[in-house]
């Protein structure tokens, strides 16, 4: 059974950080890379980050460069996105997926169920 499990979002003031997890099944971490990806209403759903499956890759979506840090912990199968400097244009449901390391979502084979992510003004 595939499965990704997101946690960590809320609302948060501008200027502030928040650490989003996910969760994932081994089948579904091993051997996978990870990505995040937005989507916020009425707008397609965005690629934020990526990393390969040893971590010494990362890539980042210019909008986020700089403020955002993927990250990964194999012994615990989870994957992280540290968001810092939030600003209100990064308020979206904030999704993981695992796959291979792209910035195209069709890339990616497994999603979770995504996490709410308000920044407030």
């Amino acid at each position: 059974q595939v499965h990704l499990v997101e946690s960590g979002g809320g609302l948060v003031q501008a200027g502030g950080s928040l650490r989003l997890s996910c969760a994932a099944s081994g089948r579904t971490f091993n051997g996978n890379a990870m990505g995040w990806f937005r989507q916020a209403p009425g707008k397609e759903r965005d690629f934020v980050a990526s990393i390969s499956w040893g971590g010494g890759v990362t890539r980042y979506a210019n909008s986020v460069k700089g403020r955002f840090t993927i990250s990964r912990d194999n012994a615990k199968n989870t994957v992280y996105l540290q968001m810092n400097s939030l600003k209100p244009e990064d308020t979206a449901v904030y999704y993981c997926a695992a796959g291979y390391l792209a910035r195209d979502q069709y890339q990616y084979d497994y999603w979770g169920q995504g996490t709410q992510v308000t920044v407030s003004s």
